[in-house]
């Protein structure tokens, strides 16, 4: 399939693994147009650095490609570092280029430039420490894009886990388990599966909060007070959602089988499940954006930066998975 617009593709972190990802991929021929929004130093050294004959094709937003770049080239729309870089190891002074090619994509997904934008490990720290304030790629892009809500969804082949609360301490958790938010959060999934998935009728498994899904109350009562009316009140809105079950044997084939989704409460309830099934060909999939965005499901692995020792199948199955996403809202 040619797709009318390409795709960005942004490394991430320049001292880690981001770059070589983006070089390896390139020695075969992609399905759709893919532009680095790189440094195109920063690859022609990294390319040197781990023996790679890659011919960069210099690219601007007046002459972005449509056709997929062949086998061992890769598209390139140069982003000025702001220091030299040296893999494995940080510097500051780059937080600002990070964000730069962020913004650059997110940009060019917004105004219609580019179909989606596929990301590569950031290193928040190193950021922060720049004296830039930033929380990650979902909270940057929903600024970008003025979206008030985002979701995080991992999926791998076979398996979608969406969750309710993302990055908080477990004992805030029960506490943000809201009608409000579970509504905001299912309503989103629901929307995204079926405009950008494909799904027409998408069936949702929830988890309960609490082992064994409270027990009828002996276990705790959010499931009575709080999460059984909630999703009551979302199937009277016709969303297909079943639940609350326990997550401990939700994660069965007998469930798994037939479902399009997991929504989980929490991020170590439903994410541990899902890398262990699929970590290394997982995606990071960011929903109730106006723009397709996906992610590798790992960190910038500074140690193995430079040496060629490291794994495509994470940023192929994001790109893969952005096309799919992609085709769905064209069809949509």
């Amino acid at each position: 399939m040619t797709y009318p617009l390409p795709f960005a593709l942004t490394p991430g972190e320049p001292a880690g693994i981001g770059p070589d990802l983006c070089l390896l991929l390139a020695r075969e021929q992609q399905p759709a147009a893919l532009v680095a929004v790189a440094s195109q130093p920063l690859l022609q050294q990294r390319a040197r650095e781990l023996g790679l004959a890659i011919e960069l094709i210099s690219v601007t937003p007046d002459n972005l490609p449509i056709t997929p770049a062949a086998a061992g080239s890769l598209y390139v729309w140069d982003t000025p570092l702001h220091a030299e870089v040296a893999a494995g190891q940080l510097n500051v002074q780059n937080g600002p280029y990070v964000l730069e090619t962020l913004r650059r994509a997110g940009e060019g997904c917004r105004d219609g430039l580019f179909a989606g934008m596929i990301t590569a490990p950031v290193h928040k720290g190193v950021i922060n420490e720049a004296g830039i304030p930033f929380s990650g790629h979902t909270e940057f892009l929903a600024e970008l894009t003025e979206t008030p809500q985002v979701v995080m969804m991992l999926a791998t082949r076979g398996l979608r886990v969406a969750l309710v609360t993302t990055h908080l301490p477990l004992r805030e958790v029960a506490d943000a388990i809201t009608a409000e938010r579970l509504g905001r959060v299912a309503r989103i999934l629901h929307a995204d599966l079926r405009d950008k998935f494909g799904i027409a009728h998408p069936r949702i498994l929830v988890c309960g909060l609490n082992p064994h899904a409270g027990e009828g109350g002996h276990l705790g009562r959010e499931e009575i007070e709080v999460i059984e009316p909630a999703l009551e009140a979302l199937r009277g809105e016709g969303l297909n959602l079943i639940g609350p079950l326990p997550a401990d044997t939700l994660f069965t084939p007998k469930h798994l089988d037939h479902c399009d989704a997991v929504l989980a409460m929490y991020h170590d309830q439903g994410l541990p499940v899902l890398k262990y099934k699929g970590f290394g060909a997982a995606v990071n999939v960011t929903l109730g954006l106006p723009i397709i965005r996906t992610s590798v499901d790992h960190g910038t692995a500074l140690d193995l930066a430079g040496t060629g020792r490291v794994d495509t199948g994470s940023l192929q199955v994001a790109i893969e998975t952005a096309l799919e996403m992609a085709r769905s809202s064209q069809s949509a």
